[in-house]
Parts: structure tokens; C-alpha cells; sequence
């Protein structure tokens, strides 16, 4: 079967399959790998250890909860596809506060996770959580 690159790069070999296949891949890329940030924190939070910034002037106890509620919480919801969208309010505030508040002097470099971390939630709240998500299951049974 002879497949050009023009035949290949066309829409119509793309299905919907693919869409939901990149949602899938997204979410749980994403979801494990901002889990490993909040873990640590969630340990420091359940040990009481409370060194952590206070970036928006909440405290630091408010702070630290509500950053482990969105890396740890919002990133199981994430890694299943249950409540996509609502799960990546969250997430969304909390790299925008890491990269407009916390790390704004920083160079790109360091900048660079909160960038990709924030881009692929965006997309993702645009995709939604596809056919393989615990949403889609919700979904379909209404």
C-alpha cells in the first residue's frame, strides 16, 4: 500500500480517533507528571511543614493547601478524565501564578515547565476530555 505525504498530511485521514486519542495522551502526561510536584507538597502539607511562598497574599497555609488541591486533587480527576474542565480551572490559576508571580524574574529556562505545563492545560480544556475519559462514560449514560 503506497501512502504519499500528500495523502498522509490530508484531514481526511485523521479521525476523531486521533482527537481523542491526543486528549487521552495529554491527560495523563500531564496529570502524572504535575503529580510528582504535588505529592512532596502534599507530604509537607500532612507533616506540617509549611515552607512555601505566599504568593497572592492568601497565607501560607491557604497557599500550600490550595496548590496541593490543584497538583495533587485536580491532577486525579485529570489522569481520569472525570470533571476535565472544571479540574483544569485550577491548574490553569496555578501555573499562572507560578509564571507571572513566582518565577516573573526568572529566566525562560526556568520559566519554561510552568509555559508547557500552562499550554497543555489550555489545549486540553479546548479538546476536552475525549471518548477515553470516565467523563465520556457520564456522558453517555444520560
Amino acid at each position: 500500500m503506497h501512502v504519499t505525504i500528500k495523502k498522509l498530511l490530508s484531514p481526511n485521514v485523521w479521525s476523531t480517533n486521533a482527537t481523542d486519542f491526543a486528549s487521552l495522551l495529554l491527560r495523563i502526561f500531564l496529570g502524572l507528571l504535575m503529580l510528582s510536584h504535588g505529592i512532596p507538597k502534599l507530604m509537607n502539607l500532612m507533616n506540617g511543614d509549611m515552607q512555601f511562598g505566599d504568593p497572592i497574599g492568601i497565607g501560607i497555609p491557604a497557599s500550600l493547601t490550595l496548590t496541593v488541591f490543584a497538583e495533587v486533587f485536580c491532577s486525579l480527576l485529570l489522569l481520569f478524565g472525570l470533571w476535565t474542565r472544571l479540574a483544569l480551572i485550577p491548574l490553569i490559576f496555578t501555573m499562572i501564578v507560578a509564571l507571572f508571580i513566582v518565577h516573573i524574574n526568572d529566566d525562560l529556562g526556568t520559566k519554561e515547565p510552568a509555559f508547557m505545563y500552562l499550554f497543555g492545560y489550555c489545549a486540553l480544556f479546548l479538546l476536552g476530555s475525549g471518548k477515553y475519559a470516565i467523563d465520556s462514560l457520564l456522558n453517555r449514560k444520560r
